[in-house]
């Protein structure tokens, strides 16, 4: 399977519009971002748990990068709740599930070599970070030098430019924002390749938007399974 694959073109996904794709475990639904394979796969994806849903006990062989974005997700581990950002390095695992149901954003098999950092941040959490024209708040959740990710909130009415020197991705997370004449909504996805900066025009209540700078696919990305 192959979902917007293609890294030298820039894309935005409504997700919101995008029907519910089941997966393997019962309860555990998808909305495919960008996909390269296929039930083991390079992925971004939005997965809905609903109540009392789990997923098996897996490994996660390439690294899994997550944001809660509604509900509380949970593992043996402990709970996360919306506003949560953790990342599982390749070769962890635990059994995901959701007692009250949740949303989450999920990006699969995107760990480059050596990227064995562990990572959780707690709704709040994450260093503040410098403030760009129109934003009037930002956290840095994760910065190792080759990848810098970032949660903003952007005034309304304000325009806002990212620049973008190795590669964007973004998801609306509150809020409506206007990118190349196109009103963005919660959950909508973005990917721009180097060097196109992202320029974005707020709306009445401002916007809130998780960002990555990074490569759209680092050169030592760990393979996928043949």
């Amino acid at each position: 399977m192959r979902i917007n694959d293609d890294l030298t073109k820039p894309v935005i996904v409504h997700s919101a519009r995008l029907d519910w794709v089941p997966s393997p475990s019962a309860g555990v639904d998808r909305r495919m971002l960008y996909r390269v394979g296929g039930e083991v796969a390079r992925a971004t994806s939005i997965v809905r748990y609903a109540p009392g849903s789990a997923f098996p006990r897996h490994v996660h062989s390439g690294g899994e990068e997550i944001l809660v974005l509604e509900g509380t997700f949970q593992d043996e581990h402990g709970d996360y709740p919306a506003g949560c950002y953790f990342r599982n390095p390749p070769g962890t695992s635990h059994v995901p599930a959701s007692k009250d149901g949740c949303t989450i954003f999920v990006r699969l098999w995107q760990y480059r070599e050596g990227d064995d950092t562990q990572v959780v941040r707690q709704p709040g959490e994450g260093e503040a970070a410098p403030l760009r024209d129109g934003a009037d708040a930002a956290r840095v959740l994760f910065d190792d030098g080759q990848e810098r990710v970032s949660i903003e909130h952007w005034r309304p009415g304000s325009r806002i430019t990212v620049e973008n020197r190795r590669g964007l991705e973004f998801l609306v997370l509150s809020g409506s924002l206007t990118v190349r004449g196109e009103q963005l909504e919660p959950q909508s996805w973005g990917r721009l390749p180097a060097g196109q900066p992202l320029q974005a025009d707020m709306g009445p209540e401002g916007a809130q938007a998780w960002i990555k700078e990074a490569p759209l696919e680092h050169a030592d990305v760990l393979p996928l399974p043949e």
